[in-house]
């Protein structure tokens, strides 16, 4: 890795954002799944053995020997994105970046001490300048997030898994690490999209990206409106039965579908959060260590309530019809045990004392 500097400047000015946190742009459940992965029974353990096992130097020499490195030399208008991401995201040091041969359309950031950003000429030769500054400002927005770590282990976990299938128990074991990481991993990309959207700076050309890689380089026949609406009936469309293939279908994928992605990168730019940060208001690393985990719980815990509360999905009202009702329910029980009339409150005190939701939005912020 080498130091970046301030040459080969952007086409348009864009707004940096010096000594930014990665807590301004991860999403809440992005958060919430990686405690819940690392409170996963095991996981510490496989985790600190893999640490020492991965070889990573084998992965970094199979990059260089097999692969194009970006540079001033070659993929230059890359490299230019690439020092200019991290120029906005006040990233120390620029992470190597490699352009592999293979036609279908993917990047991702690995690598356990150093971070390593990798993306296939299929995605180089499908986005427009734009799109793809989006992209490595995904990509260095995982490094600065540090999720670099358990993408290489879940690249390996799923390798050892296809590889000792015919260990009934092994497999079993790995596999709910596995489930687990990918699971986080498909928060991450939220998180990740956000940072995109820092780094380019342009909605519409986020939105392209997207659009792009789930229907190909035909702009003239599509519409990010239109795929935008794909999204919102995907979420409220069919029955309870719907809702349980939406969750088996996503179950094996590292990523969300791109209509889910779009709506809530569409969703998150127009918020008074994403707005303070284009103002120059934003968490700073250095109050990274003063970070209370209760608070995290807390945004992490109104992010699911309020999801749960506003989804359209059939199976999501359901479980907020039946959380209703049973506050309902409680509450009449309530009523009649302390001879409360309407409206009064308990005896555990005032609304909110218990850790109701506050009103706020998902991020924890009020909404604009």
């Amino acid at each position: 890795m080498t130091d970046h500097h301030e040459g080969h400047l952007p086409g348009r000015q864009r707004k940096r954002f010096p000594g930014i946190s990665s807590r301004a742009y991860e999403h809440p459940a992005d958060r919430s799944a990686l405690v819940a992965l690392r409170k996963l029974s095991g996981f510490d353990t496989v985790f600190k053995a893999l640490s020492g096992l991965l070889p990573e130097r084998s992965l970094r020499l199979l990059f260089l020997s097999d692969s194009v490195r970006v540079s001033d030399a070659q993929f230059t208008h890359l490299n230019d994105m690439l020092r200019d991401a991290c120029y906005i995201l006040d990233l120390e040091k620029v992470p190597p970046m490699y352009v592999t041969q293979d036609p279908k359309p993917n990047a991702m950031c690995i690598g356990l001490d150093e971070p390593i950003i990798v993306v296939t000429t299929g995605l180089v030769e499908l986005l427009d300048e734009e799109e793809m500054r989006a992209v490595v400002g995904h990509e260095v927005g995982h490094a600065l997030s540090g999720h670099s770590v358990y993408r290489t282990v879940l690249l390996f976990l799923t390798s050892l898994a296809l590889k000792i299938a015919w260990i009934p128990l092994g497999n079993v074991a790995i596999m709910a690490i596995v489930t687990a990481l990918r699971e986080w991993f498909r928060k991450s990309e939220l998180s990740a999209d956000r940072a995109g959207l820092l780094v380019g700076q342009d909605v519409q050309a986020s939105m392209r990206g997207l659009m792009k890689i789930a229907g190909g380089n035909h702009l003239h026949e599509m519409n990010v409106d239109a795929f935008l609406a794909q999204a919102d009936e995907y979420e409220k469309g069919g029955d309870l039965r719907d809702s349980v293939l939406k969750i088996l279908n996503v179950l094996p994928r590292s990523h969300p579908f791109t209509t889910v992605r779009a709506a809530e990168l569409k969703k998150w730019s127009e918020t008074r959060d994403y707005q303070r940060i284009m103002d120059g208001h934003y968490p700073k690393r250095t109050e990274d260590k003063d970070t209370s985990v209760t608070d995290s719980f807390r945004e992490s815990g109104r992010h699911y309530a309020d999801t749960v509360r506003t989804s359209k999905d059939p199976l999501m009202k359901l479980v907020s019809d039946i959380a209703g009702g049973a506050g309902d329910l409680a509450g009449g029980l309530g009523d009649k045990l302390f001879g409360r009339s309407g409206g009064g409150q308990g005896p555990k005190g005032p609304k909110g004392s218990q850790g109701e939701p506050d009103g706020r939005s998902p991020d924890g912020q009020s909404e604009g």
